[in-house]
């Protein structure tokens, strides 16, 4: 009986990583580069959790979310946030309208936010008002507007943009909105080879070409299967002292965290790490955890949810420096 059951979850697995095999090479005919990032990206959307795109203007990350929503088949939605966007220009409002028979009557118009897969680019040029109304979006995929709670259809994903030079109008999003993104991904300039092909590619077209490969209702369908992805409890304890470990007030922390950090991630980050580790597990052809997961996943889960204090500063380290040295010091079994 259970050669058969791992018989059926092989294969399962099989088309799993088939069907993210597809993904990546439609989105390969758009985008150049940037593995890790889509890698992380398609890691987050199949987990169910939001994505904060960090990096200069001009290196593909509206580009990569545009082509998701064509790969994805879903619908999509471009919010571009600048300092005058009001909430109910995200939201929906309700709107005062004559009906048939001439009589007023109130309507809900839903906003952008209504979509599969939203694009916040430059998220952090709102306001904080306007921000602050993306935190019921994110988290419990709803929109509360006067005394109606509307529920948004799943699977729903907000991939947001940031630019981390250009701070001049911007807003530094609340810390409870950061904790609402699962990922925090970096995107590099590309190298000279790849801003090559991307000329090359960019003087043939600059429209996005890539095809639907994977439905919504597909979506669902591998995120329930992630989740039956078995853990054992000593990876599942290192995932735990992984973010135990990010909190300086905690008498048996890392040695760095007490050196190097001013606070620590919050539950949301032990949730992340492990319903992460196992999409990335399926995605890798396995059906378990493995120690290797969860050390890698733990920069895009950690590097928005801690803040490094001034010795970390003085000692020219980075937040990606100090996350390497915790997955260093923290230990591993039970």
């Amino acid at each position: 009986m259970s050669e058969t059951v791992n018989q059926i979850n092989m294969e399962k697995v099989k088309m799993f990583s088939e069907k993210i095999a597809e993904i990546k090479e439609e989105l390969a005919k758009d985008v150049v580069g940037q593995a890790d990032i889509i890698d992380g990206v398609i890691t987050a959307i199949i987990a169910g959790g939001n994505v904060l795109l960090e990096g200069v203007p001009g290196v593909g990350k509206t580009r990569l979310v545009r082509s998701l929503g064509r790969v994805l088949s879903l619908p999509f939605s471009r919010i571009q946030f600048t300092p005058d966007l009001m909430p109910s220009d995200v939201t929906g409002a309700n709107i005062v309208e004559k009906d048939e028979n001439g009589r007023l009557e109130t309507k809900f118009r839903p906003g952008p936010i209504f979509a599969n897969l939203v694009l916040a680019d430059e998220i952090n040029r709102a306001t904080p008002k306007t921000q602050s109304a993306m935190l019921e979006v994110m988290q419990e995929h709803k929109v509360t507007v006067g005394k109606e709670t509307y529920k948004l259809s799943e699977p729903f994903f907000v991939l947001a943009t940031e630019n981390p030079i250009e701070q001049d109008g911007t807003y530094p999003l609340p810390e409870a909105q950061m904790d609402r993104f699962m990922f925090k991904l970096i995107v590099d300039y590309p190298t000279n080879e790849e801003l090559m092909n991307i000329v090359r590619m960019t003087q043939k077209t600059m429209e996005e070409t890539a095809e639907a490969v994977i439905t919504g209702e597909e979506i669902l369908e591998m995120r329930a299967l992630a989740s039956q992805v078995p853990i054992c409890d000593e990876v599942l304890y290192y995932a735990v002292n992984m973010v135990s470990n990010t909190h300086p007030t905690r008498e048996e922390c890392a040695p760095s965290t007490k050196k190097y950090l001013r606070y620590g991630a919050s539950p949301r980050a032990a949730q992340g790490l492990v319903t992460c580790a196992k999409v990335r597990a399926l995605m890798d052809g396995r059906y378990n955890v493995s120690y290797e997961d969860i050390s890698a996943l733990a920069y895009p889960i950690l590097r928005h949810r801690i803040k490094i204090n001034y010795t970390a500063i003085n000692d020219k380290l980075t937040v990606d420096d100090v996350i390497g040295l915790i997955v260093k010091e923290t230990k591993k079994g039970c």
